[in-house]
């Protein structure tokens, strides 16, 4: 039974898995994308994508907070100044995982997790089909100009 069970441990004390997913989510600020296990990319979505929503805000409670959570002056200076400023218009869901098999050594299943708004292959499509909506009723389709034919007749000359 998994009562009360809200976050996944990862076969790790509590130090060792705040540890490891603050390193992840430097590394994953860091490169725009990480592979790693599916298990540890969902707990790593869990973990990194409020410090972007807190980064969206730049304050100095907002940069103590996220501070306080990754402990990597770097990472936090590239997430409140490049990656806020991307994701400024996104409501949520930072992060995508793309699953990719399952690792020769092991067969553990593996994931990479990516920062959406960098990936330029998934987003060229998106962009470039920005058109207006249009009404379904379609009563605007072009008519051809309608032919006006001229009779010479005997009575004009």
């Amino acid at each position: 039974m998994r009562h009360g069970k809200k976050i996944n441990h990862l076969g790790r004390k509590t130090a060792h898995r705040k540890s490891m997913l603050a390193n992840m989510a430097c590394s994953l600020i860091e490169h725009k994308r990480i592979n790693t296990t599916v298990a540890k990319a969902k707990a790593l979505k869990q973990f990194v994508e409020p410090m972007i929503t807190k980064s969206k805000e730049d304050t100095t409670h907002n940069r103590r907070i996220v501070m306080a959570r990754l402990r990597q002056k770097d990472a936090v200076a590239e997430l409140f100044r490049d990656v806020a400023a991307k994701v400024a218009d996104r409501p949520g869901g930072y992060t995508r995982i793309i699953k990719l098999g399952n690792r020769l050594g092991d067969n553990a299943d593996m994931a990479m997790i990516e920062l959406v708004d960098y990936n330029e292959i998934y987003n060229a499509d998106k962009k470039a089909k920005k058109t207006t909506r249009r009404s379904r009723r379609g009563g605007s389709k072009p008519a051809a100009a309608p032919v006006v034919e001229t009779k010479a007749t005997n009575e004009e000359e």
